[in-house]
């Protein structure tokens, strides 16, 4: 029997069946036995899944000139600092960083990076990853609080998709119990506070579907954006909404490991990531409610097509000196904009708070498409 199996067994010992919710934080977030605890890889090609910052480091390039822009944005102010949720090994906040030094000098004297990561495992290789820049000042970690009256901006890649869900269908609330050494299935009554969430944001289940209430991730996103001005940027997976009500994404459960969907969650757990799309109209409503403006759903392609479209993508060729050298960028990037690739199953959310409106057009990556949230 693994550590975590036995570490969840003895809970539901004690307390009886377990949400769904707390069953998934403890495979992922267990501070010694969870997925994201572990020594063991889980990112590129020798993890379970690749991120935009695994693919190159065109990613980290164009956000952040995006980032310059929102600085810009804010009157080029003497400070700003990014804090970056669930920052993984700390490569994009280092490809952020060399290539603000190196193109955005004024932005990167007045950037601090803050990262915000709970995993002892990631903290180490991220302090080994920044190593220079931790050493100067000019990245630290940081949490969820505001420390200072300065701009901020946060940015999250692929972190809302693996904050814990509850999971309903018409059954009731789903909850985890452990019989015969096998982890099964229960049904609990439904709570208030995931009535009220599926009113607003999400749609009821139907016959044998099942959907997603992601409370937590309300509540992160309420907590993380205790500022007055700044920005949000969100890139994940995900749906409005309005795609619910059409019928897509119910039931978007997935645990995943080297690189393929394994058959359930409950197997091997804390050695399989566990995942569910993002419900974007929610996330947007959290920051409503503390202010926050939600300018534009973009998908990823229209977000790294519009802060690119302006240089022909010089920050991904720069470097290149070989005709193989471009042919090879060309393709990674092929993979982060194309829809073979993650250029459309991934989206990115941008609201901002205290921003002036005729600043907030001359930001690039909003330039293609919009799904305004507001009216979702």
């Amino acid at each position: 029997m693994s550590g975590l199996r036995a570490v969840i067994e003895e809970e539901i010992r004690e307390r009886g069946a377990i949400p769904f919710s707390r069953y998934m934080e403890t495979c992922l977030y267990h501070p010694q036995f969870g997925y994201y605890s572990r020594s063991a890889e889980q990112f590129g090609k020798a993890g379970d899944f690749y991120t935009s910052s695994d693919v190159h480091a065109v990613f980290g390039r164009l956000l952040a000139r995006q980032f310059e822009e929102m600085w810009r944005a804010l009157g080029s102010p003497e400070r700003i600092v990014i804090k970056e949720l669930g920052p993984g090994r700390g490569l994009f906040a280092q490809d952020v960083m060399d290539w603000a030094e190196k193109k955005f000098t004024d932005f990167f004297r007045a950037l601090r990076y803050e990262l915000v990561e709970q995993s002892r495992a990631l903290r180490q290789r991220i302090a080994g990853t920044l190593k220079r820049r931790f050493e100067s000042g000019q990245a630290a970690f940081g949490s969820l609080e505001q420390g200072g009256d300065y701009p901020v901006i946060v940015f999250a890649n692929e972190v809302f998709d693996a904050i814990p869900v509850e999971v309903v269908s018409t059954s009731g609330c789903l909850r985890i119990d452990a019989r015969d050494g096998r982890f099964v299935e229960s049904w609990a009554a439904v709570s208030p506070q995931e009535s009220q969430y599926l009113d607003g944001y999400s749609v009821h289940p139907e016959g044998g579907e099942r959907l997603e209430v992601a409370l937590q991730s309300q509540e992160l996103m309420s907590a993380a954006v205790g500022f007055e001005r700044g920005f949000v940027v969100v890139v994940d997976y995900g749906y409005t909404r309005e795609e619910q009500l059409a019928g897509r994404h119910r039931g978007t459960i997935k645990a995943i490991r080297q690189h393929s969907v394994s058959g359930t969650p409950y197997e091997a757990p804390g050695e399989q990531d566990i995942t569910a799309d993002v419900n974007f109209t929610a996330l947007a409503a959290a920051l409503e409610q503390q202010g926050f403006r939600a300018e534009k759903l973009v998908t990823q392609s229209q977000f790294l097509m519009g802060i690119g479209e302006s240089t022909q993508f010089a920050d991904a060729f720069e470097e290149c000196r070989l005709p193989q050298e471009r042919a090879k960028v060309a393709l990674q990037l092929k993979h982060l904009v194309t829809p073979a690739g993650m250029g459309e199953s991934f989206h990115a959310l941008v609201a901002s708070k205290g921003v002036a409106e005729e600043k907030l057009q001359q930001l690039s990556g909003l330039s293609f498409g919009r799904r305004d949230l507001r009216k979702r």
